[in-house]
């Protein structure tokens, strides 16, 4: 399995699927699938859904997104020394490979599985797929339990946190640079957004045992008119990252409160998820991998399963402190290790 498993994720890698540009490796997907007698197979979009029916009263799911981030010299894939190097191969098409591989050769689980392969989960929360897939086809969301084959070091990471971007912005008077007296700088306004941002005590959350610790930060700032123009115009771009104690409302306006002499306006939004490791089944899995257990810092489509009272995990191979740099890898042996956990769980699940 270690050869087949790290040719395949090489394999994925080399299709190139940067978000919104799915197509090609959703096709791969679903003609690889659409060989497994055993499963129906369904594409909504760039997503593809691959379920079986052994009418066992439980239903699993296990999904991973097909998309990565833009390529940065990091394209085509290579195998050396116990990793697969190149684009997403942590991010997770190390985790798509161990899916398809279960998928295709797990003919007879001791549970109903349903596998998603969806698009678009490195852009905007409007985009992702299993988002498209629960508005047009919702009945492939229903579960017992969900795994999310997110990067997390082959270990558990529970839950996650919620996001929001807002958009901040200060108004100032358009003058000649050279009678800077006669106007007021936008960009100089700023200083007391970021002065916020500076002081900004992050809070730690403890839920279920676990610590989340959210981040407030500014991810990017935009003015200016011209080289001789003072401006009037300046906005800053903030990230809050919150813990699962909070919703989405809550979150923004603990966003709006702290900005109150500004305009702020929500460009993108998605929800927490708490760790949910209380229900049976989550325990189950705990115990069938026996796998440490940590907080996930980081939004995920956990928090989808979770707003549908879901209880999901994010189970996968891949370091998360690598995902999206130009020297991603996974090794062959965490893929390997992931894959025969989930194969041995889903024959006693």
């Amino acid at each position: 399995m270690d050869r087949e498993l790290a040719e395949l994720t090489a394999a994925l890698i080399d299709i190139p699927s940067e978000s919104h540009n799915e197509e090609v490796l959703a096709d791969a997907v679903e003609q690889a699938l659409k060989n497994a007698k055993h499963l129906s197979v369904h594409r909504i979009g760039n997503n593809v859904i691959a379920t079986n029916h052994n009418d066992q009263g439980v239903r699993v799911i296990l999904a991973g997104h097909l998309d990565t981030v833009p390529a940065n010299s990091n394209l085509p894939s290579r195998i050396d020394q116990g990793r697969v190097f190149g684009l997403g191969a942590c991010d997770m098409k190390g985790g798509v490979a161990i899916a398809l591989h279960l998928a295709t050769q797990v003919a007879s689980p001791s549970v109903d599985v349903t596998y998603i392969f969806y698009e678009a989960e490195e852009v905007a929360a409007e985009f992702n797929g299993l988002g498209r897939i629960a508005r047009v086809a919702p009945e492939f969301l229903q579960a017992d339990f969900a795994v999310l084959m997110e990067p997390s070091n082959g270990n558990i990471e529970a839950g996650c946190q919620g996001t929001i971007r807002v958009q901040v912005r200060t108004h100032g008077e358009r003058a000649h640079s050279a009678r800077s007296w006669m106007g007021q700088n936008a960009i100089h306004q700023a200083r007391e957004i970021l002065e916020i941002l500076d002081s900004y005590e992050p809070a730690r959350i403890v839920i279920d045992g676990l610590e989340y610790r959210e981040g407030l930060n500014a991810v990017g700032i935009e003015g200016g008119v011209a080289g001789n123009v003072i401006p009037d115009r300046c906005v800053v771009t903030i990230n809050y990252r919150f813990a699962p104690d909070k919703s989405v409302e809550q979150a923004i306006d603990h966003v709006v409160n702290l900005f109150s002499d500004f305009d702020v306006d929500v460009t993108d939004k998605a929800p927490a998820a708490a760790p949910g490791l209380s229900q049976p089944i989550a325990q189950d899995f705990l115990r069938a991998t026996g796998a440490l257990v940590a907080p996930k810092f980081g939004w995920t489509d956990v928090a989808r399963f979770a707003e549908m009272k879901t209880p999901a995990v994010n189970y996968g191979p891949g370091d998360p402190s690598l995902a999206h740099s130009q020297g991603e890898f996974v090794l062959i042996d965490e893929v390997n290790q992931v894959a025969q956990t989930l194969e041995a769980w889903l024959a006693r699940a």
